[in-house]
C-alpha cells in the first residue's frame, strides 16, 4: 500500500476531531456536575461541526461575554413576561429575528447558541431567576469548554494549510433572503415558547430542540423539510436508544464518554462523507444534537427515580410534533410566498 493511501485525509480527521471533542465535553461536564451538562455538549457538537479552522480561544471568550450579556437581557424580560405577557412574547420574537437574521448574513455555528440564550433563559427565568443565571452560565462554560475541546482536537488532528489562492471569499447572503431565513425561523421557534412558558421544567429540552429546527428549517427547502427535519429528529432518538442500551450494560461516567464518542464517530463519518450519503450535512448534525437532548434528561430522569422510559417517550412525542410543525410551518410559508410572487408576476404582467 502506497503512502499516499496510507495518509489520513481531512474527512477522517474531522470525524476524529468531533468524536474525541465530544468526549472530552462529555467528561468535563458530567465529571464537574454542571448545570444541564447535555446543554454543554450541545455547544460543543455545534462547534465541532463548524468548517475550518478552530475559533480561537480569546474569541470564544468573547462569544461566551455576549452570551453571558444575552442571558442577562433575557433575565430582564422575565418581569415583562409576567406582567405584560403579550409585549414579552413580541420582544422575545424580535430578538430571536434579529439574532436569525444575522446568523442568516453571516453563517456562524454561535448563532444557535445565542438563540437559545434569547429562547431559554426568559423561560426558565419564569420559574427561578437563579436557575436561568445557572442556565446561561452553563451556555456560557459550555462556549469556552467547545472551544477548548475543538482545539484540542484540532492540534491532535491539525488540517494541512490550504493554499491562498484555493481559499474562496465566504459568500454573503442577501438582505431579503436573510430576512425570510430569520422570519420562518422565528415562526418555528415561538410556538414552542409560548407553550413552555406553560410548563417551564418540562419544556427545557423541547425549546432547545426548537431553535435547532428554527435553524435547520431557515436553510431547507419545503421539498426536502419533511426529511431534514422530521428525518434527523427520528434518527437522533434511534442513536440515543442505542447508547442508552449499552450504557445500560455499565453505567458510569468512562461508558458514556466512550459510547457518545462512538455515536458521534458513526454519525460523523456521514456527516462529512467519509462513507457517501445522499443525506445532507444538516440532517447528521441535528441527529447529534438530538441524541444529546434526549440522552442528558433520561440520564437526569434516572438519578431522580423518575420513569426513564414513559418519559423519554414523552420526550420523543413531543420532538416529533414539533418536528411535524416545523415542516408544515415551511411548506406553508412557501407555499404562500411563491403564490404571492405569481400574483405580483401577473399583476406587473
Amino acid at each position: 500500500m502506497s503512502t499516499e493511501r496510507r495518509r489520513m485525509g481531512p474527512a477522517d480527521k474531522a470525524v476524529l476531531r468531533l468524536a474525541i471533542g465530544l468526549g472530552l465535553a462529555v467528561l468535563v461536564a458530567y465529571g464537574l456536575a454542571l448545570k444541564a451538562p447535555y446543554a454543554v455538549c450541545v455547544v460543543a457538537v455545534l462547534i465541532l461541526c463548524k468548517a475550518g479552522p478552530p475559533i480561537p480561544l480569546f474569541k470564544g471568550i468573547v462569544f461566551a461575554f455576549i452570551v453571558l450579556a444575552l442571558m442577562a437581557a433575557g433575565v430582564l424580560v422575565v418581569p415583562v413576561l409576567q406582567h405584560y405577557a403579550l409585549a414579552g412574547v413580541l420582544l422575545t420574537g424580535a430578538l430571536l429575528y434579529a439574532v436569525f437574521y444575522s446568523g442568516a448574513r453571516k453563517a456562524n455555528p454561535v448563532t444557535t447558541i445565542l438563540v437559545m440564550a434569547v429562547a431559554l433563559i426568559p423561560v426558565v427565568g419564569v420559574v427561578a431567576q437563579v436557575l436561568a443565571f445557572q442556565i446561561g452560565a452553563t451556555l456560557a462554560v459550555g462556549l469556552c469548554i467547545g472551544v477548548l475541546v475543538s482545539g484540542a482536537s484540532h492540534a491532535l488532528f491539525p488540517d494541512l494549510p490550504a493554499p491562498a489562492s484555493k481559499e474562496a471569499a465566504p459568500e454573503v447572503t442577501s438582505r431579503e433572503s436573510a430576512s425570510w431565513t430569520a422570519l420562518r425561523a422565528v415562526v418555528v421557534v415561538m410556538p414552542v415558547f409560548v407553550l413552555a412558558l406553560t410548563n417551564p421544567s418540562f419544556y427545557v429540552a423541547a425549546i432547545m430542540k426548537s431553535v435547532a429546527l428554527g435553524q435547520q428549517a431557515g436553510s431547507t427547502s419545503a421539498r426536502a423539510a419533511g426529511q431534514e427535519l422530521l428525518g434527523s429528529t427520528i434518527m437522533g432518538a434511534v442513536i440515543a436508544g442505542c447508547v442508552w442500551i449499552g450504557l445500560s450494560l455499565r453505567p458510569n461516567l468512562w461508558m458514556l464518554m466512550l459510547w457518545m464518542a462512538a455515536a458521534a464517530l458513526w454519525a460523523g463519518t456521514r456527516l462529512f462523507r467519509v462513507r457517501p450519503n445522499a443525506l445532507p450535512p444538516s440532517f447528521w448534525v441535528q441527529s447529534l444534537v438530538t441524541m444529546l437532548l434526549l440522552l442528558g434528561p433520561a440520564i437526569e430522569d434516572s438519578g431522580s427515580g423518575k420513569d426513564v422510559i414513559k418519559a423519554s417517550a414523552m420526550r420523543v412525542a413531543l420532538f416529533v410534533a414539533v418536528a411535524l410543525y416545523a415542516w408544515v410551518t415551511v411548506w406553508a410559508l412557501e407555499h404562500w410566498r411563491a403564490s404571492r410572487s405569481d400574483a405580483l408576476s401577473c399583476r406587473q404582467a
